[in-house]
């Protein structure tokens, strides 16, 4: 996988991608967008690939906004088409079969906190900046943030910082239920991968459904408890819920294969 804008590192069944635009602090422009869309293509098709950590290159920043200078001058029809595209893309992340971890290495403002929101989990350093500023440019998130971040952490609160365009630090995020562990930024890197083979450990094809599930409610609007209904009668029919039992009523480790 050769990239302008990412770098790609696959290591014991984890893809690291690392957004790779230091001198504009990671700001997603469309090159990046559409490389990010081709990426998760590589993903959900390599079964080499179990689980994915998407960070930005350097300390600075995950991704500290939408590049301004590409849509200063758009018109509302260019405009419909970039928050149309980056839609897609951002909810083709959220839909991947295998979880995406944002280890958020400083600014993770705009598209950048957006891009995070994606992502099943979000890991972030102590230097972590979340925010969605767009207001102060006179416009409105466009890749999804008046939905996503109302969900993570509830309605009234996330008002607030779409209104104010107020940045919270990474302990406040922790506390409000938007990533899920702060840590130094030497040990960013190590907790998401070690969070990662935890869950490779288990089955690839309950990962699936758990995040088909969880996604079925949240960001389809589909009755959830039917979905789950449905993807709990079919974990019946599966080599790794014959093997899973076993394993528990022998006392011992379950070795699933995914089948």
């Amino acid at each position: 996988m050769a990239y302008q804008t990412l770098l790609t590192e696959i290591k014991d069944g984890i893809l690291t991608i690392t957004i790779n635009r230091p001198d504009k602090l990671n700001a997603l422009n469309q090159e990046v967008i559409s490389e990010l869309d081709s990426v998760f293509d590589e993903v959900n098709s390599n079964d080499e690939i179990r689980g994915v950590v998407l960070t930005g290159s350097g300390s600075k920043a995950f991704v500290a906004g939408a590049d301004i200078s590409e849509f200063a001058n758009f018109n509302s029809k260019q405009s419909k088409g970039m928050s149309e595209n980056g839609h897609r893309v951002l909810n083709k992340i959220e839909a991947t079969s295998k979880p995406v971890i944002a280890a958020v290495n400083g600014f993770a403002l705009g598209g950048g906190c957006e891009l995070a929101m994606a992502c099943h989990l979000r890991i972030a350093s102590e230097n972590a900046k979340f925010g969605q500023p767009e207001i102060n440019l006179g416009i409105i998130p466009g890749y999804g943030g008046t939905q996503r971040l109302p969900r993570y952490i509830g309605k009234g609160k996330a008002i607030e910082l779409l209104l104010t365009a107020d940045m919270i630090a990474a302990q406040d995020a922790l506390d409000l239920g938007l990533v899920n562990y702060v840590t130094s930024q030497d040990e960013l890197l190590p907790k998401c991968i070690s969070l990662l083979n935890k869950i490779k450990s288990k089955s690839s094809l309950v990962v699936d459904q758990i995040i088909a599930c969880v996604n079925s409610y949240f960001e389809k609007g589909e009755d959830g408890f039917a979905v789950e209904i449905d993807e709990f009668s079919k974990c019946m029919e599966t080599d790794d819920f014959k093997e899973g039992t076993t394993a528990f009523l022998e006392k011992r480790a379950a070795n699933f294969t995914g089948k």
